[in-house]
């Protein structure tokens, strides 16, 4: 039974047992009546509670579950009798150089002449004078996806792993015509292992494993086809007949359906390409032009057996990890919007529609990570690197009644740093007392001894 059959077949079960006056249920019960193993019907029941769509009645050995008291019918109702709420699909608002280009690439299979890999698309490309993307565009997305003030790489992707993990696995894995619902994902990755013969579950591991190697490695490593080969091994791994294959340059012919572009079989060239394609992407001082360029170039080589697409969406990311950007985890992206996208490359050597697409996603990320870091209270970057001088000013003002503007002149700092710092300490003091004088290295009696005067403040 498929994991969405699963998650909506047991509160359909509890609402027929519920007709038929048995309203609560053992989790054996409902195991050994699905035909599920009690271990994954358990996680399900956990998920459903936290659903708010059955409940939980005693402990340990009496343990029982239905669906919410005076709430049983319409439930069943809406298991039982509701159709399935229609796919809702989004894509981008197409520019006029991509729906144009979207016009061209509806002529037939048959109508279209059959073209080869393009070194020159790579050769011609300058970094930092050639852009994929528009130039202002790119430098648009930039500024929105950076993450503020100095922090070491990879910093922006450990704050959102969580989510990130899930919607990055989900949707590359989507693309690739995996089976999984994004509640499947989660609940997968909750179990941490899934049945070898499951390709779909091993497809999603594999993405996870690989996601945690761009989190944790890749800031130490940098850009490198190294790093690139080991993202396809981790991707791939269990999932193709020849392991000798993994994060090798590929030897065989591959086909491309739905396109009439042949990509070259040439072992020599496809290593020599993928080499140049790291080295300008590892120069191109905007991450988001040297994302998309990566994206773009490797789908477009195909320099793997299998697996190139999704080790494409995964190495786009190294250069936002290394840059402290938003991750691209390609949020809501449909499967003909993304077919397009790569025939588009693969057939015109036109990026109009990939730039719509990438751009469009990339900002749901950015919005998204936004509001997860948001959410999760991350402290800020400025203060975190000046905490030791701000409880140095705020303890020289408190305990020696110094003057703010002479304290902070002391650290030499630049006028906007200064400025934020002064900012900071002003909140810090007004909100001093009790409960937080002890971070300034303050003793209660010197606090004492300062609001006792007036909690003096001179500028």
């Amino acid at each position: 039974m498929a994991r969405r059959e699963l998650y909506n077949a047991i509160p359909e079960f509890l609402a027929k047992r519920a007709d038929a006056g048995q309203d609560r249920l053992s989790r054996n019960e409902i195991a050994e009546a699905i035909g599920a193993p009690a271990a994954t019907i358990l996680r399900y029941l956990d998920k459903l509670i936290s659903d708010g769509k059955i409940e939980r009645v005693g402990a340990t050995t009496t343990t029982r579950y239905s669906l919410l008291g005076p709430k049983v019918e319409l439930a069943r109702q809406a298991v039982i009798s509701s159709p399935a709420p229609a796919k809702l699909t989004v894509s981008p608002a197409w520019s006029a150089a991509a729906a144009a280009l979207i016009a061209e690439l509806n002529v037939p299979l048959g109508a279209r002449q059959p073209v080869s890999y393009q070194r020159r698309f790579v050769d011609d490309y300058v970094p930092n004078q050639t852009f994929l993307l528009p130039e202002a565009l790119a430098n648009d997305l930039y500024n929105e996806g950076r993450s503020p003030g100095q922090q070491p790489a990879g910093t922006y992707a450990r704050k959102v792993i969580e989510p990130l993990l899930i919607d990055l696995s989900f949707s590359s894995s989507r693309l690739e015509g995996n089976r999984y619902s994004r509640l499947d994902t989660e609940v997968l990755f909750d179990a941490g292992t899934a049945d070898p013969a499951d390709k779909d579950a091993t497809m999603l591991l594999n993405h996870k494993r690989a996601i945690e190697f761009l989190i944790d490695d890749v800031p130490s490593y940098g850009l490198t086809t190294m790093v690139i080969r080991n993202l396809h091994t981790l991707l791939m791994q269990g999932l193709l007949n020849d392991e000798n294959a993994l994060g090798s340059i590929r030897e065989r012919v591959v086909n491309i359906s739905n396109t009439v572009y042949i990509p070259s079989h040439v072992p020599s060239l496809l290593g020599e390409m993928l080499e140049q394609i790291t080295e300008k992407a590892r120069h191109i001082k905007n991450p988001v032009e040297a994302a998309f360029f990566l994206w773009v170039n490797l789908a477009y080589l195909q320099p793997f057996e299998d697996g190139n697409k999704r080790t494409s969406r995964l190495s786009a990311n190294v250069p936002l990890l290394l840059y402290n950007c938003a991750p691209l985890s390609f949020l809501d992206v449909g499967d003909e919007d993304y077919a397009r996208a790569k025939i588009g490359v693969y057939e015109r050597l036109d990026t109009s529609i990939a730039a719509d697409l990438f751009a469009w996603t990339y900002r749901r990320s950015i919005a998204k990570y936004a509001v997860q870091i948001d959410a999760a209270g991350v402290p800020d970057p400025f203060r975190a690197r000046h905490r030791e001088t701000i409880n140095e000013v705020v303890s020289r003002i408190v305990r020696d009644r110094e003057a703010l503007g002479a304290v902070i002149a002391e650290f030499k700092l630049r006028d906007d740093e200064a400025a934020r710092l002064t900012e900071i300490v002003r909140g810090d003091i007004s909100r001093l007392g009790e409960h937080n004088f002890a971070r300034y290295r303050l003793r209660l009696r010197e606090l004492e001894q300062w609001i006792s005067v007036g909690r003096p403040l001179i500028d």
